[in-house]
């Protein structure tokens, strides 16, 4: 990595712009590239992701990595892949489940990091503040609209749910998502992962 890059990554995992808001105080968690081809955008850490400082370090982590096709190993290690979340630490929990990222690590580090990894072919977009930003406008009306209409998005990105348990009712009541983009997915990623 060059050093331009090192110094980049530290800075944000030293931030602390927004820790007067966070209930556990900060813990930047990400996994961030030069190489990365495949960009997984999620939403924000939870608080086992907080605790262990792993990205996707549970259930929800399963399920991607199912969809993926890949096993624990490559998901973590892989030069190829980046996981770079909307919101790099712990934000809360509210009633309906933890809080929504902080706007401050988009408006702050989102531009930098992206510029740095410009080999990305391929991005994930979990959730709607992932979709909204990375989007720009080009979402739908909702999420399931917007998960729906994944070719006009199609290959450069891809809008998913989150792969949450906490989701496993929205599952279940659109099947088509594992039927038709699960597949496709596991495909482009192969071959994503396998480039030179």
């Amino acid at each position: 990595m060059d050093t331009e890059f090192v110094a980049l990554l530290q800075a944000v995992k030293s931030c602390r712009l927004c820790e007067p808001y966070l209930p556990l105080g900060a813990n930047p968690v990400l996994i961030a590239r030069p190489t990365a081809r495949l960009l997984i955008v999620g939403q924000a850490p939870g608080r086992r992701v907080h605790a262990t400082g792993l990205p996707f370090n549970d259930p929800s982590g399963d399920r991607l990595r199912n969809w993926l096709g890949i096993g624990r190993e490559t998901f973590y290690h892989s030069p190829r892949i980046a996981i770079v979340p909307m919101g790099f630490c712990y934000p809360g929990t509210g009633k309906g489940g933890d809080l929504p990222p902080r706007p401050e690590c988009a408006a702050a580090w989102r531009r930098q990091l992206l510029e740095q990894m410009p080999e990305v072919g391929l991005t994930l977009l979990f959730g709607q503040y992932a979709q909204a930003w990375h989007l720009g406008g080009r979402q739908k009306k909702s999420l399931t609209e917007t998960v729906r209409a994944w070719r006009e998005y199609w290959p450069q990105c891809l809008p998913l749910p989150h792969p949450s348990p906490r989701n496993i009712r929205w599952f279940k009541q659109n099947p088509w998502v594992e039927e038709e983009i699960i597949p496709v997915l596991r495909e482009q990623v192969s071959k994503v992962l396998a480039e030179p």
